[in-house]
């Protein structure tokens, strides 16, 4: 009977480092895809994706274009508009268009962008008095310019100074003056 015990403890004791091998492997295989992982696309991301915050990292906050310093708040619009009496302004209602943005693993995927923005133009100008009728012209304008952005074309600051040129060379494009003057953005947040 004991020689049956010490076959089987001999068993167990043989089973044991491959069981413990296997364990090793799977831990040491779950690490390296943590870390490849977080490598890709951020700790930030993960921990967004985890639901635990990381919305607070600066880098992400330019990247979704959503940052402080890109925003003109409406009051801002109006003390702009005070010190030029021949300046008027023109909102538009939001713009809502699907982006293409590319994914850490170059698959591309399709994002949104909300854009709030206004129209500065010279009352003064002869071409002033067509705006109003050409507004959903330019409105459809822009959506069409929008549509074949990139997210990767909106990030920082210069992102931003190129869609405003480009929004303000459509308007007066299609308003067929030079009446528009600048484009405020208040409100741009990619999704």
């Amino acid at each position: 009977m004991t020689d049956v015990n010490a076959k089987m403890i001999g068993k167990e004791s043989g089973a044991r480092p491959g069981r413990l091998r296997l364990i090793l492997l799977v831990l040491l295989s779950v690490i390296a895809l943590g870390g490849g992982l977080v490598a890709a696309v951020g700790p930030a991301r993960i921990m967004e994706l985890a639901g635990l915050g990381g919305g607070d990292d600066p880098d992400h906050a330019e990247q979704s274009g959503a940052g402080e310093d890109h925003e003109t708040a409406p009051e801002e619009i109006r003390s702009a508009l005070a010190a030029d009496p021949s300046r008027m302004a023109m909102p538009f209602e939001e713009i809502i268009v699907n982006i293409t943005a590319t994914s850490a693993a170059g698959r591309q995927t399709s994002r949104f962008l909300k854009l709030d923005l206004a129209l500065i133009y010279d009352s003064a100008a002869p071409d002033a008095a067509r705006l109003q009728e050409r507004q959903v012209y330019m409105r459809d304008s822009f959506q069409d310019y929008l549509r074949t952005l990139d997210e990767r074309d909106l990030r920082g600051s210069l992102g931003l100074a190129d869609l405003k040129s480009e929004l303000l060379r459509r308007a007066r494009a299609v308003s067929g003056g030079e009446a528009p003057r600048e484009i405020l953005v208040s409100d741009m947040i990619v999704q």
